[in-house]
């Protein structure tokens, strides 16, 4: 059972709305617990909501959460109570953590007094609108019968002032299928959101939504005409539920709570301050929502550990039987928890939108699938291409953000002059390549951006090639790892790297009077007579992409220890498969990084190349594992460049057993004969499969695993 976090916080600062919305889950469905709560929260309950929040966010050391401002319409409560609420969160949480502070509203009173309080405290402000005037009149009137759209309009041209603009957090859309998909997301486009989140009706099994048949789906083909929409205008912003399904087909998190197997991170506290689970179990059933918890006697800590969320955090094993056979549980996780709702069976059936989810699905996992043969599948050196290419696109975009900078544009011109020279290239193609470089990209590219890293990589790639350069920058911290190289220790400050054919040196130029000479510890490799060398990386500060710790550099003594295992354990590999390191699989693995002891071997968590070994591993296990590995990093990096089956069908998991099963059939292994078989049947089912389930690509890879199968079988 997961243990759950919260993250999230909806406050229901008003439970009144100025709209009639006939869609809303708080007023218009079975639960109407709203009645009995006060329209306002009050002082006292904002201030211990407050002071649970903080005492849990500062208990679970958390980096950041978000609270968010709702209702019923949270603008009906007037600017000094908004401010008051902004001004009593901000102080208590602001000091222990990052606070994202936000508000949902239906636009209708969105003014310049409310937006200069959200300016002043930062808050970023999302909005319901359901399309162009037709389709949001069609459920969002006011409680005189009267457009909301012109009013929602003007607030959203206010929002969308340069004064304003970086407060504008996104559009809220609910589906109606009598609407027409293309002009209502064109008529969301042309309010220019960061963000647009399109949301199913919220329905049950006992009140299914409009359109719903066994035998149709008419919410799937609806959403997939917008989503075709998007990527004709270049996905010109998110939208929330397609940017979740191309993360969990490609095997990322899911990105919202309607889709995917992510447990619920969030926690609802009403006007009176008791606790909720999310709003839209409210479409359920009478008080399904209710948790018996208040902010008064309860704290979040409790909260967390309510028998509904412990239910919801059950992942797959939380799902009905027909979910856990689905092909795509992966991106759908069974939909959204309300939605599952039957008056005969409680939460234990799929989505009302069953049908829809999956069609949904499967559209977009068919339009994203490239069919054609990708070179990478054809050859080990092919899939270092087409690895480094994915690298080289990953630092252009670093070099996006970084572009203007003067430190940084005289290592991008040193790699733009490394790169156009083919005697060069091959030198910086070998840094780009280095499998902890991908981790600092990545992080780099969600968060912010390295700089010293990413000019430690330019200083390399200048070493490596033995060109001449100056560089220089700010050293945050006394080392710098030179990737694949080294590390140089030295005092931190503004340091200048010099590169000449003889060398190079490094100085702090902040003390250059100073004479101690800047430490250098090379890296080092493993070298055989067959095969490339193996480089032993202790240092590079990236490459804690292990569930596990690393060690930290090892001590002389140590590395040849090390050195001296590993050799033992490549010397059994060799007696017992010979001819292993020539292989394709084998020459994927091109670092090895040692772990804490016990951590056995472990793949690295991006890219190619990388293999983490403990300290202490046993020859004998690495003999028997590395094989296994090299062949599940192989086709983990595949995945990352090329589309070997529809994503989310049957044809990917049975590639994953054919060849995890083919890396346990050692030559002369007891297991052999076993595992023969299962690759066997797992290559049979994979040829009973529909012919499109696999592309170009993962039919040649099905083939090689046949042809392979055949060999170690005869």
């Amino acid at each position: 059972m997961t243990d759950l976090t919260i993250q999230q916080l909806v406050l229901k600062i008003h439970s009144r709305c100025d709209l009639a919305c006939d869609h809303c889950y708080v007023y218009e469905h079975a639960d109407q617990s709203w009645q009995g709560r006060p329209a306002l929260i009050s002082e006292e309950t904002l201030v211990r909501v407050s002071q649970r929040l903080t005492e849990y966010v500062a208990a679970r050391k958390l980096d950041s959460v978000a609270v968010i401002l709702h209702g019923g319409e949270p603008l009906l409560a007037a600017p000094e109570r908004i401010r008051l609420i902004c001004t009593e969160l901000s102080q208590a949480l602001a000091p222990i953590t990052a606070l994202d502070l936000r508000i949902h509203t239906n636009g209708v009173r969105l003014n310049r007094e409310y937006l200069d309080i959200f300016k002043e405290f930062d808050v970023k402000v999302g909005v319901s609108i359901d399309g162009d005037r037709v389709a949001n009149d069609r459920h969002r009137l006011d409680r005189q019968g009267r457009s909301s759209y012109d009013r929602v309009l003007r607030g959203l041209e206010l929002l969308r002032l340069p004064e304003y603009r970086h407060l504008y957090g996104g559009l809220l859309c609910t589906v109606d299928v009598a609407n027409d998909p293309i002009v209502v997301h064109d008529a969301l486009t042309a309010l220019g959101p960061p963000r647009i989140d399109y949301l199913l009706p919220h329905s049950t099994w006992d009140t299914p939504p409009p359109g719903h048949t066994q035998a149709s789906t008419p919410y799937a083909a609806w959403l997939l005409k917008v989503f075709d929409r998007w990527e004709e205008q270049g996905r010109p912003m998110p939208v929330r539920t397609f940017e979740s399904v191309l993360s969990t087909l490609r095997g990322g998190p899911s990105l919202t709570e309607a889709m995917g197997l992510a447990p619920s991170d969030l926690a609802v506290v009403e006007t009176d301050g008791t606790f909720e689970q999310a709003d839209s179990l409210k479409t359920a059933y009478d008080g399904a929502a209710a948790t018996g918890y208040d902010v008064f006697r309860h704290s979040f800590e409790e909260f967390a550990g309510h028998p509904g969320l412990r239910a919801r955090g059950l992942g797959l094993a939380g799902l009905s039987e027909t979910c856990r056979q689905c092909p795509v549980v992966e991106s759908c996780g069974g939909g959204l928890y309300a939605h599952r709702y039957s008056s005969l069976r409680g939460f234990d059936n799929p989505s009302v939108f069953c049908a829809d989810l999956r069609a949904f699905v499967e559209g977009v996992a068919e339009r994203i699938t490239e069919r054609s043969l990708a070179p990478a599948v054809t050859g080990v050196d092919e899939l270092g291409l087409a690895q480094l290419e994915l690298d080289r696109t990953l630092l252009a975009r670093v070099n996006a953000h970084l572009a203007g900078h003067a430190d940084w544009d005289a290592s991008w011109r040193l790699f733009l002059r490394l790169d156009s020279d083919e005697t060069t290239a091959p030198h910086l193609d070998a840094i780009l390549s280095h499998p902890y470089l991908r981790p600092s990209l990545h992080r780099s590219w969600n968060g912010p951006v390295d700089l010293p890293r990413f000019m430690a990589t330019a200083a390399a790639a200048a070493v490596s090639a033995h060109v001449t350069v100056d560089l220089a920058w700010n050293q945050p911290d006394a080392v710098v790892h030179l990737p694949t190289l080294g590390t140089i220790r030295l005092r931190p400050g503004r340091i200048g790297f010099t590169m000449t054919p003889d060398g190079f040196q490094v100085r702090n130029l902040d003390s250059p009077d100073d004479e101690r000479a800047a430490e250098w510890r090379p890296l080092k490799a493993l070298d055989f007579e067959n095969g490339p060398p193996l480089l032993v990386d202790d240092a590079d500060p990236y490459r804690d992409c292990y569930s596990v710790p690393v060690t930290p550099p090892l001590s002389p003594g140590a590395s040849r220890a090390f050195h001296k295992r590993l050799r033992t354990a490549f010397e059994l590999l060799a007696a017992r498969r010979p001819g292993w390191r020539e292989d394709s699989d084998a020459r994927v693995i091109t670092t090895i990084t040692p772990l804490t002891a016990g951590s056995g071997l472990r793949l690295g968590g991006h890219g190619i190349g990388a293999l983490g070994v403990a300290v202490d591993f046993e020859p004998e296990e690495f003999a028997r594992e590395l094989p296994r590995l090299a062949r599940r990093s192989r086709l983990s990096a595949l995945r990352e460049v090329a589309d070997l089956n529809v994503p989310g069908n049957r044809a990917g998991q049975l590639l994953d057993e054919a060849s995890e099963q083919l890396g346990e059939a050692a030559p002369r292994s007891p297991k052999t004969t076993e595992a023969l078989e299962r690759a066997g049947r797992a290559l049979g089912e994979l040829a009973a499969l529909p012919e499109r389930e696999l592309t170009e690509s993962g039919a040649y890879l099905a083939e090689e695993l046949r042809t392979e199968w055949r060999r170690l079988r005869d």
